[in-house]
């Protein structure tokens, strides 16, 4: 992590990566490049639906390659690059039949190195193949939900999920979440972890770096009036006066509380449900 001067009370806690030290510094291809229209978390009535968003700084989106629908064909990367809408770094790669993407890139990846999608391929960092043909014990992401519907499952920077078990048509894969989920053995997963492990560490310092992320404010339920909260009002600072948290919606939050959906579609598919509270994370 790179550290400043603190010849400003905020500059003292700012840190921020050694991008030199992590990329390639090549531009972004503008081939693989996008406009993306930035909705500030509101729908198409105009309305609120995700809190905290808004604002921040321009930024063109990359067209990041999650289907990995090129199979039994080798591609080298050229660069590793920053992505402004992931904490991941992405890869320009180019394949043998010459066309260019952008993959999410694993830990370790370098320019130069190789990968394949393939139902036969070697178990090497990068790497595509079904996880029926994944030994127990590999670290994977990228992994999809259905068969080549694309990866959906472990995409954020540092995460890595573990194959855990195979058994009748299954692989049971162990989240970050610490959830063991079955996913089919047809489903092809990437072996290794995501790259940019540091990104967690990163502390943005001051309020206005986080207003540049496109992060608004949030406000405690506390500090808010009985109609705006269930947290709200009282003389002075008050207790929430409720035995357990609620959302600005009524709804349980925090602290541990249940918050899946009782009859959700894919409970068959979970194994073990994730441990909750801050003991049992890791």
């Amino acid at each position: 992590m790179k550290t400043y001067k603190p010849y400003t009370k905020s500059r003292r806690n700012m840190t921020t990566l050694p991008y030199k030290e992590l990329l390639s510094g090549d531009r972004p291809t503008k081939s693989l490049m996008k406009g993306k229209k930035q909705h500030a978390g509101r729908n198409a009535f105009g309305r609120v639906t995700t809190r905290h968003q808004g604002g921040g700084h321009k930024k063109s989106y990359r067209d990041v390659d999650f289907t990995y629908n090129k199979k039994d064909i080798p591609a080298k990367v050229e660069t590793v690059e920053y992505d402004p809408y992931r904490t991941g770094f992405i890869a320009r790669v180019c394949y043998a039949d010459g066309e260019r993407r952008y993959v999410l890139a694993p830990k370790d990846l370098k320019v130069g190195d190789s990968f394949i999608v393939s139902a036969e391929a070697p178990i090497k960092v990068g790497n595509r193949l079904p996880l029926g043909k994944l030994p127990t014990g590999t670290f994977v992401y990228n992994i999809e939900l259905k068969a080549g519907a694309g990866a959906r499952l472990v995409r954020s920077a540092g995460n890595y999920a573990e194959v855990v078990a195979h058994d009748a048509g299954f692989a049971q894969i162990k989240l970050p979440s610490t959830e063991i989920r079955k996913v089919s053995d047809l489903c092809f997963a990437s072996i290794g972890a995501v790259t940019n492990e540091n990104s967690r560490l990163v502390k943005f310092g001051k309020a206005g770096r986080s207003r540049w992320m496109g992060i608004r404010p949030t406000v405690r339920g506390t500090a808010m009036n009985p109609v705006d909260h269930p947290h709200g009002g009282g003389e002075g600072r008050q207790g929430r006066g409720l035995r357990r948290a609620k959302s600005m919606w009524g709804k349980p939050t925090g602290k541990g509380q249940k918050t899946r959906t009782p009859k959700k579609y894919s409970n068959v598919f979970i194994v073990s449900r994730r441990k909750v509270g801050k003991k049992n994370k890791g």
